[in-house]
């Protein structure tokens, strides 16, 4: 059995007192319980899949529109657009465990009852989330997978080793968690295979409520940090921006699809030429539009990313917000 054995050491912290200290985390939990849903019941899997065996929309694939989509057959098309389906979703996949792996680290380490109680309802969701794609790729994409990107290892690599809960925060519920809405968003929109699009809508009512917990707990830390402990903070996130923003490339797929180096070279040109002509692309507009903005926003408003990092940022193509 395929398995990844990650070494690492945190403290658990037993809270004796369960009064409501915290208002709106506690209203958070009582959200979580309310909307809970179950996805053997609540996905109408039965659904015909689409005639013409499309998963998602042509222009979400990396090369439509090119000269080398033009040169494929019908055939072909089709076959790319579901191995880039089931690559994304292996992507997310990898990324809900380790969520669920984090979370589950989180309800020890977290200070406060009605923090714990609040991931232990994420742990939930992404126990569930990792259910209901892995059977979509099962029983819909022929169970498909793809290996795990190098950078979404290192990323959880890090969030599941760090010993301090905020840092585990930081790249899961702020970075990561936007990467994977923006995914997930852009899929429910994009959808050819109804079921797709009602998986990604069901997930998505899940994910804000996550990000909301980074937003309600870190801002009191990042306030009360010493100098040396924001720039780390600062550094760390910059850090998780730049592996969720880069590295992320459907090698395997093409490749499957009997794609030559010299092709593979082209549709990486293509793809960075389509980036940095317009941001109309179909998959820079959905992406762009929800990652970039909410994740930037988001740090921004609680003081994770400053001016100080706003080169390293510009780097990757992404402008802090005028008033940060």
């Amino acid at each position: 059995m395929d398995r990844r054995v990650i070494s690492g050491s945190i403290d658990t912290v037993f809270e004796f007192d369960y009064s409501v200290q915290a208002e709106d985390m506690r209203s958070l939990y009582e959200k979580a319980k309310r909307d809970q849903w179950n996805a053997t019941r609540d996905i109408a899997w039965a659904t015909p899949e689409p005639d013409d065996g499309r998963v998602l929309a042509d222009e979400l694939i990396d090369i439509h529109g090119s000269p080398l989509w033009d040169k494929l057959g019908e055939r072909d098309r089709v076959e790319l657009n579901r191995r880039i389906t089931a690559w994304r979703l292996s992507v997310l996949v990898y990324g809900e465990q380790g969520a669920m792996l984090a979370c589950s680290q989180l309800v020890d380490i977290v200070p406060g009852t009605d923090e714990k109680f609040f991931q232990a309802t994420q742990v939930m969701d992404e126990a569930r989330h990792n259910e209901v794609l892995e059977r979509y790729i099962q029983t819909r994409l022929g169970g498909l997978h793809y290996p795990m990107p190098e950078n979404e290892r290192f990323l959880f690599d890090a969030i599941l080793t760090d010993p301090r809960w905020y840092i585990k925060t930081i790249a899961l519920q702020l970075v990561a968690e936007t990467f994977a809405v923006s995914m997930f968003k852009m899929m429910a929109e994009a959808a050819v295979d109804p079921v797709l699009g009602e998986v990604c809508r069901r997930i998505l009512l899940d994910e804000s409520r996550h990000m909301g917990f980074g937003m309600l707990a870190l801002p009191k830390i990042v306030r009360e940090a010493t100098e040396g402990e924001r720039r780390e903070m600062e550094d760390f996130t910059c850090l998780a921006v730049e592996k969720v923003l880069t590295g992320f490339f459907p090698l395997e797929a093409y490749q499957d699809l009997g794609f030559s180096p010299a092709q593979i070279q082209e549709v990486r040109t293509y793809r960075r030429d389509a980036a940095s002509r317009n941001d109309y692309a179909a998959y820079r507009k959905y992406f762009r539009r929800d990652m970039h903005t909410a994740m930037v926003n988001n740090l921004a408003r609680i003081n994770l990313l400053t001016e100080r990092v706003r080169p390293r940022l510009a780097a990757l193509g992404v402008a802090l917000p005028a008033a940060a």
